[in-house]
């Protein structure tokens, strides 16, 4: 038998004597570790590209797109106050009452008008009667010759007859005027509405001009959302909106009516000589400015009352709006890029 060396018996030494293997001496790389390096990577780019978007989406969200909660619920209120000056003599309605246009509201002490129409209508009569003995006085005259009677006269006749008409209508007016005075006793409700903040009693003194009573027209309703200056571009008129009142889930469907064209601002006042009082900034913040547009109420549910003064939150077409600038032109060199590429492998494929 042949002797074997040690070299011999193991086919891959790792150490020979007077020489190194180099490949023994490199670190060797499991292969779930660069799974695992592999996986971190692909993680933290995921975050990244999330982080990225939900940026975006907050920036869009609270800048660009078209809602706010800076609403208010508005309405006209018609302060009614009396043609007439008089002793209320009766209240009709009480604090909160709904009435409707027509109704009377409260009565003025009638009687001093009621006295004015009988003397009207007497001075009407006495104007009648000379009316009526001025045309036949001036009809004798008419009908006489030149020689029992002269031009003059009868001109001076038929010109009584027509002062006595003049008169009559006078007259006339005044009846009109004292009956119409005599209806303005009955203070009516000019809209549809509710009586608010009543304050008046019987025994009250009302004065021509002055407002007594409030009724809140109910038919006015409208709501007045205030959005910042950066979200306007994405606001038209005739644009739908959703409007929720604070304390109400149901909605409210409305309409853009109007937007403001224009809002008050600090630095517009006159100072020393005439010249514009401008006042410094120190921030570094500069915060938009609010802008209000009209809601035209087009449906309120059954269940939600409308009350003036009620916060309200008002969104805009679904509250988004449209994709930025950038955005759009980076989805635009995206979509090139991606058909260039895929341009040669078609003609690769017809080939």
């Amino acid at each position: 038998m042949s002797e074997t060396t040690a070299d011999e018996d193991d086919p891959k030494p790792a150490h020979r004597e007077g020489r190194t293997d180099h490949a023994d001496l490199m670190p060797v790389v499991p292969r779930r570790g660069r799974a695992a390096k592999v996986f971190r990577l692909a993680a933290t780019a995921f975050i990244l590209l999330v982080a990225v978007a939900a940026a975006a989406y907050v920036w869009e969200f609270y800048v660009a797109a078209p809602w706010t909660r800076d609403g208010t619920v508005r309405v006209q209120v018609a302060n009614i106050a009396p043609q007439v000056a008089g002793q209320i003599v009766d209240v009709r309605v009480r604090d909160n009452q709904t009435v409707h246009k027509g109704d009377v509201l409260y009565v003025i002490d009638p009687v001093d008008f009621e006295v004015s129409v009988t003397s009207a209508e007497a001075e009407v009569q006495n104007r009648e009667a000379d009316l009526q003995v001025k045309n036949a006085q001036s009809a004798r005259r008419q009908a006489l010759t030149t020689v029992s009677t002269s031009i003059e006269e009868k001109q001076q006749y038929a010109g009584t007859a027509k002062i006595a008409a003049a008169a009559l209508e006078s007259a006339q007016a005044q009846l009109r005027q004292a009956k119409i005075n005599l209806e303005r006793t009955q203070v009516k409700s000019t809209v549809n509405g509710r009586v608010t903040n009543l304050l008046m009693r019987v025994g009250d003194y009302a004065r021509t001009g002055t407002s007594n009573i409030s009724v809140v027209d109910t038919d006015s309703f409208w709501i007045d959302g205030y959005f910042e200056e950066t979200k306007m571009p994405n606001i038209h008129v005739g644009d739908r909106a959703e409007v929720k009142l604070m304390g109400f889930d149901p909605h409210l469907a409305g309409t853009v009516e109007s937007i403001t064209l224009g809002i008050s601002t600090a630095n517009a006042a006159s100072s020393t000589q005439g010249l514009p009082d401008v006042n410094p900034v120190y921030t570094w913040v500069r915060l938009a400015q609010r802008v209000p547009v009209r809601i035209r109420i087009d449906h309120v549910p059954p269940e939600v009352p409308l009350i003036a003064g009620m916060t309200a939150t008002v969104v805009v077409n679904g509250g988004r709006a449209p994709a930025p600038t950038w955005f759009m032109d980076l989805r635009a060199r995206v979509s090139a890029l991606t058909d260039s590429a895929a341009t040669p492998t078609v003609e690769a494929q017809r080939r």
